[in-house]
């Protein structure tokens, strides 16, 4: 009988926020929106993990980094299974999942071109909707919608 050990050993943070839950094919996608990829602190991620609750799942582990409420938004928009776990001294301080913003104000471009967001130094303001699971974004001026596949973040 093979018993070889078949896990990763990953070092734990000692401040900072671990972002799990994350489905598996929109982890690049939320490190891009947070610019984390910029970051200089240590950044440790995972994709394609297992998870009983989802198949598959990515991680995302920022030392020294605590998110704000317009950021907590956009990982809800992107991940909406996402659970964010603060940890400080090693401990775990907070775990909560990401709630789905009702309305979303200057983090989002309008996905239509010509909307005056676009053309005009107006900020952009959005109704979040969910339909047959997936969640867009009703742009308040134009009314257009941008599906998650199409959202640009500010």
């Amino acid at each position: 009988m093979n018993n070889k050990r078949k896990e990763l050993i990953v070092s734990a943070i000692s401040n900072g926020t671990v972002i799990d839950h994350i489905p598996a094919n929109k982890l690049f996608q939320v490190i891009r929106i947070l610019d984390l990829e910029k970051s200089d602190k240590e950044v440790y991620f995972g994709t394609n993990l297992e998870s009983k609750k989802y198949g598959r799942k990515g991680i995302i582990k920022i030392s020294e980094k605590y998110f704000e409420a317009n950021e907590t938004d956009k990982i809800a928009l992107v991940a909406p299974t996402a659970t964010l776990i603060e940890i400080r001294d090693f401990e775990v301080v907070k775990k909560s999942t990401v709630n789905i913003p009702e309305h979303v104000e200057k983090i989002a471009k309008c996905f239509n071109p010509n909307c005056v967001t676009n053309k005009e130094q107006v900020p952009t303001k959005f109704k979040v909707i969910k339909v047959d699971g997936e969640i867009k974004l009703a742009c308040h001026y134009c009314e257009k919608n941008t599906s998650q596949n199409n959202m640009v973040f500010h």
